[in-house]
């Protein structure tokens, strides 16, 4: 199988059009999978990944998608409609805009569609109706989402109801390119495994690759009963619309957790992938497990003695994040060091609120003499030379709207301080603290106190202070510069003008030639 665009460029005004087209790009990956995922290896059995979440739209429903507009699409045609939740409705949306040049994409969802994916589908530009009901309903239930969207499609010839349930664009989708694609890649396949739905993807891609090498063994792969893997239905709610039964060889039923686990370790290994890739690696293996229990797993190889299989990766895991914790559980994720800190240290950090000492003066003070030539001692050089006049009065007063916090131990603040500063002493900053940057539980606590003081009713003079805080600018300094920014971010989340000393005391102390012993 030759490419017809095998460095896959798109150029020119049917770029997205080309773009969407699989008979413009190179064939989707196959990729064997590792042998530490592959049990069966040291059998003779090798595993390929069919990389489907290559595709443009990442998820294998895009060819459907293609195929389905490609043949349902008129001049007439305004809107698509389609009762799903997940791939098929997403990529329907892609489709429809690039190809097409129809923007109006509806989906119909369940209400009990989680928050998440309800914000994705509207991410995509989708419009939403809820129904209620079952989740996964029958398509020829009238009271469902699948045959209101029926309907309205049927009513209404500026309307499309792609309906993947029942059109046979959706298998033959696979019949056009997946299919052909896995033969001219791997024609000593052996097994072929993939999950049903709608059962479309089966039924072209089986149907195919039995019509072309009918010793292939196909294994269906079902959720199991009462459970629930997005996408894959339970054996109960198969389509009886498509050809399926007479290309798949078994059936195999999988529940969710090992479904979700499966495309994890697939994830992580590098084949990045959702659960409905899980759930067809999970089929496949227990499929093979129940052949070599039986002693019957050589039957499956080929000439040379291995047994290729393919298995399809469907779509990406990252809509489904909630759900891999929700059916796996922590200790299957790696823990967080210094946890604890995720409920505090909530707001925002800005370098713009950190004043080089300098410019912190510049900023907060004013001088009683401005046309003294007495140097005070204030400098950040060793040369006066470079010593601002401003900078070298005797004596230097606050602005009217500025005032300074210090949040050092009272005792630091006695031996000296900025002028005009005001003592407010923290119980969590001691005189040999460290920065709360290098020490997380310091980081906490400190905050914790901070959010306190500076919230409303947080402490019997919170309020107080607040209030003569408030249209004034307000500086922050401490011993090193960290407390006073972690204060910064603080008053600024509450809408206060505040800015921090950077290098604190000890970087602002040693400027003034006369410090107050």
């Amino acid at each position: 199988m030759t490419p017809a665009n095998p460095l896959n460029v798109f150029k020119g005004c049917k770029s997205m059009v080309d773009y969407y087209d699989p008979d413009c790009s190179p064939p989707v990956p196959l990729v064997e999978i590792p042998d530490k995922l592959n049990p069966f290896r040291d059998d003779g059995v090798r595993i390929y990944a069919k990389m489907m979440t290559c595709l443009p739209a990442n998820n294998v429903k895009s060819l459907a998608a293609a195929n389905m507009l490609q043949k349902g699409v008129t001049p007439k045609t305004k809107r698509i409609i389609e009762y799903s939740s997940g791939s098929t409705v997403l990529s329907l949306a892609l489709v429809s805009r690039a190809v097409h040049n129809i923007d109006d994409v509806h989906a119909y969802v369940s209400n009990k569609t989680s928050e998440a994916k309800l914000r994705l589908l509207r991410f995509f530009g989708l419009k939403v109706t809820l129904f209620g009901g079952p989740s996964q309903p029958d398509p020829l239930d009238r009271r469902g989402g699948i045959w209101r969207a029926y309907d309205a499609g049927k009513e209404n010839d500026e309307i499309l109801n792609a309906n993947q349930y029942d059109n046979h664009a959706n298998p033959e989708a696979h019949i056009r390119w997946t299919g052909p694609q896995i033969m001219a890649q791997l024609p000593e396949i052996n097994v072929f495994a993939a999950s049903m739905g709608t059962s479309g993807t089966v039924a072209g891609t089986a149907g195919y690759i039995k019509n072309a090498k009918p010793s292939v063994h196909v294994v269906g792969i079902c959720t199991a009963a009462g459970d629930r893997v997005p996408g894959p239905r339970t054996r109960a709610l198969l389509s009886p619309e498509f050809p399926w039964e007479g290309a798949v060889d078994s059936l195999e039923d999988v529940e969710s957790p090992p479904a979700f686990r499966q495309s994890m370790r697939l994830t992580r290994e590098g084949l990045i992938c959702g659960p409905s890739s899980g759930i067809n690696l999970q089929g496949l293996l227990n499929f093979l497990e129940k052949q070599k229990s039986s002693g019957k797993l050589n039957e499956l190889a080929g000439e040379n003695g291995e047994i290729h299989c393919v298995f399809l990766c469907c779509d990406l895991p990252y809509q489904y994040i909630d759900e891999y914790f929700q059916k796996l559980g922590e200790e299957c994720f790696p823990s967080i060091d210094n946890q604890h800190l995720h409920a505090v240290d909530l707001y925002r950090y800005d370098g713009e609120w950190e004043l080089d000492p300098v410019d912190a003066i510049a900023k907060f003070y004013e001088s009683t003499t401005p046309d003294s030539n007495y140097d005070s001692g204030l400098s950040d050089s060793d040369s006066s030379d470079d010593i601002p006049a401003r900078f070298r009065e005797m004596s230097m007063r606050l602005q009217s709207d500025a005032i300074i916090l210090d949040l050092r131990p009272v005792s630091d603040f006695d031996k000296w301080h900025l002028p005009g500063s005001i003592n407010m002493p923290l119980s969590s900053a001691s005189s040999d603290a460290p920065s709360p940057f290098f020490n997380p539980n310091l980081l906490e606590e400190q905050w914790r106190e901070l959010e306190k003081i500076f919230s409303s009713k947080g402490t019997p003079f919170s309020d107080i202070l607040l209030a003569a805080l408030k249209d004034r600018s307000v500086g922050l300094v401490c011993k090193d510069g960290d407390t006073a920014r972690v204060a910064t971010s603080i008053l600024r989340a509450k809408g206060l003008e505040a800015s921090s000393i950077s290098g604190g005391v000890e970087k602002i102390q040693p400027m003034f030639h006369k410090s107050r012993e």
